[in-house]
């Protein structure tokens, strides 16, 4: 539970940066954030392993 709250502000952090920059691919971006953050609600013990 403790990396999912380190991973989520990271994404939505460069997520930002790169809509502030790039603002055509906000739909990707927010797709991959959706589905990034889906995955490790459902699967946090792959990432737990990959982590540490």
């Amino acid at each position: 539970m403790h990396v999912t709250v380190l991973v989520q502000p990271l994404i939505a952090l460069v997520f930002g940066i790169l809509i502030l920059v790039l603002p055509r691919i906000l739909n990707y971006l927010v797709a991959i954030y959706l589905i990034l953050i889906g995955t490790v609600g459902l699967f946090p013990h792959l990432l737990e392993r990959y982590l540490g």
